[in-house]
């Protein structure tokens, strides 16, 4: 029986492989290449892609994912998420599944099994929602790249959105279904992860320190005094690496940054590339049309868009900064960046099954709701 389940899910995913290359034949084969939107098109998209790997790819993304990596490794996950459970203090809970986002760098489908993993173990339905919208909303390469390619005043929205929308949304679910809560409240456990032998202090300043190399490279200030200081961190970087850290804990860092890089990192460059090509293809009337302005109509079709839509992680940002090139409006443009992240059809799928009809159009319902006031409020500011 069990071979007879691996030959079909082996056939499933040689089908889909042969159904994309029969895509991608048809698409250049019939493709008119010699005409000037094609050709525009492309080199839109090129010009994007050269555009990036000059401005934020060295100077913010590697940074960031070394930051990320350095996160994964050190942090303690499965003490945090210990506190997520339907005994744990609300004032507690909320807060750090609000915040947990920045522990992970994953897209809307990537953090299920995750949210999985500790609702079926018996987490409360408030904490574990709110884990699971922020587990893509916020991560730390996303932050930073919003704030480095489209402005700090996004950066901070988004961050800011996201916890309010998170403890929101979590509140109002475990009020609606506190059933659920009251039924598992005996069940969540988790074992502890093996302890780190370094203090939370020292883990700590080798945080700040990569954080202190990422921030300074996005300073406008001379060059020379930039690198000089980004050196100094880093030479403080490398003695705690080679002097204070064990070989296997430096190992697992850069397995895990390398991990998300190439997990993260082709994705990122093919949704560079699809924005440069929407520059050109997608005509400016239509997009001022819909989310040109910052009202209720604009907000909602960012919203319902983004919820149907899928972003890989980071992908997001391109996007949208070439939306609003083509005037998309600011609160529309921050309503996508909340549901676009947190939302996408293969997403929603999968929140039936792990949490029943009921509730996962409640949560889905709360998400695009307060997305579009979130929109509202930033855009009005």
């Amino acid at each position: 029986m069990q071979l007879v389940l691996r030959i079909k899910e082996a056939i499933n995913g040689e089908t889909k492989k042969f159904f994309w290359m029969i895509i991608a034949f048809l698409a250049f084969y019939f493709m008119p290449v010699e005409s000037d939107v094609v050709l525009k098109s492309l080199s839109s998209g090129l010009a994007l892609l050269h555009e990036y790997a000059r401005a934020h790819v060295l100077t913010c993304l590697v940074p960031a994912f070394f930051i990320a990596g350095a996160i994964a490794v050190f942090v303690k996950k499965d003490s945090i998420l210990q506190l997520l459970g339907p005994t744990a203090k609300k004032y507690v809970a909320y807060p750090i599944a609000s915040i947990s986002g920045g522990i992970l760098a994953v897209c809307s489908c990537t953090i299920l099994p995750l949210f999985a993993g500790i609702y079926k173990r018996g987490a409360g339905i408030g904490p574990a929602a709110a884990f699971l919208f922020t587990g893509p909303a916020i991560n730390v390469t996303a932050i930073f790249l919003t704030g480095s390619a489209i402005g700090w005043d996004f950066a901070f929205g988004r961050l800011i959105a996201s916890v309010v929308i998170a403890i929101s949304v979590g509140l109002l679910l475990g009020i609606i279904f506190r059933e659920h809560d009251q039924r598992n409240s005996n069940g969540f456990v988790l074992g502890m992860e093996e302890k780190k032998p370094y203090g939370n202090w020292t883990i700590g300043f080798f945080l700040l320190l990569q954080l202190g190399i990422l921030v300074v490279l996005g300073l406008q200030i001379p060059p020379i005094v930039k690198w000089g200081i980004a050196g100094v961190f880093l030479f403080i970087l490398l003695y705690l690496v080679f002097f204070k850290y064990q070989k296997e804990d430096n190992r697992e860092w850069v397995a895990e940054t390398w991990d998300l890089t190439k997990k993260i990192l082709p994705y990122l460059f093919v949704g560079i590339f699809a924005a440069g090509i929407i520059d050109v293809v997608v005509p400016d009337e239509w997009i001022k049309a819909a989310v040109g302005k910052n009202n209720i109509p604009g907000n909602a079709v960012a919203s319902i868009s983004g919820a149907l839509m899928y972003f890989a992680t980071l992908t997001e940002v391109p996007i949208v900064q070439t939306l609003m090139k083509m005037g998309m409006a600011r609160g529309p443009a921050m309503t996508l960046f909340l549901t676009g992240n947190s939302l996408s059809i293969p997403s929603m799928i999968v929140l039936f099954r792990l949490m029943g009809r009921k509730q996962a159009l409640t949560y889905i319902g709360l998400i695009c709701g307060l997305s579009v006031v979130a929109g509202l409020i930033f855009g009005s500011l």
